[in-house]
């Protein structure tokens, strides 16, 4: 009897043990939950590696932050970041002070953010106060850095090398706000404003892109140092 009792035992002991096996395996194998509990047969999205390398004080560098300094710019170094995908941001700088505030303004190639200084300065301020009157305090931008395609293309944007800003308003000392959406077809004041700036724009930047070029650049002007260069609409 105590025989038959230690067989029973052990089979039970056996029989759980293969249940927490199976069990075991399953979870292995689970497939994708989404929420609500409904099975994904997507994969799990690919992490992006990001990695930072020490920066290269290549002549071109050391001539742009030179640029930079002799404008009394303000700016930080940044280091060379590889996000993956071919989106990068090497030889970029962090303006902190170049005359005016500006928002949105994240890491630029060094030459992307020496023009767009010089810009400011050099014709967006001087036709601000040619044409209202009134001095710049701020522009408004839609950023830099962005790992993206060109809008219906399989090409990486410049955004996505931050070799390009999108700016798309200007402050004025007097309160007035001068808009690309709004002012491009507004009234005669913001019209001749934002034309003066986007040709200026076009004798520093290698593509200068307005609402003449298409329905996507309605709200702002798209600005940045590659390609071929010298394309402006």
């Amino acid at each position: 009897m105590f025989a038959d009792r230690f067989s029973n035992a052990r089979a039970k002991v056996r029989a759980l043990a293969a249940a927490l096996l199976c069990i075991a395996v399953a979870a292995c194998s689970t497939p994708n939950l989404v929420p609500g509990g409904r099975v994904s047969s997507a994969a799990p999205p690919k992490v992006r590696q990001s990695y930072s390398t020490p920066r290269t004080a290549t002549a071109d560098l050391r001539q742009c932050e030179a640029k930079l300094n002799a404008a009394n710019v303000a700016f930080n170094l940044l280091p060379d970041q590889n996000y993956g995908g071919g989106c990068s941001a090497i030889n970029a700088v962090k303006l902190l002070n170049f005359g005016v505030e500006a928002t949105n303004l994240g890491a630029m190639t060094c030459p992307l953010a020496a023009n767009f200084a010089y810009w400011t300065h050099y014709a967006v301020q001087p036709a601000a106060r040619l044409v209202f009157g009134s001095e710049l305090v701020r522009i408004e931008t839609y950023g830099t850095y962005n790992c993206r395609n060109i809008a219906g293309s399989g090409k990486l944007s410049e955004h996505a090398h931050s070799n390009a800003v999108d700016v798309s308003g200007f402050v004025l000392a007097d309160g007035r706000r001068i808009s690309v959406l709004n002012g491009w077809n507004g009234d005669g004041q913001s019209q001749r404003f934002l034309r003066i700036i986007r040709g200026s724009a076009c004798k520093r930047f290698k593509t200068v892109l307005s609402p003449d070029y298409n329905a996507d650049h309605a709200n702002h002007l798209h600005l940045d140092m590659g390609g071929r260069g010298d394309y402006c609409r």
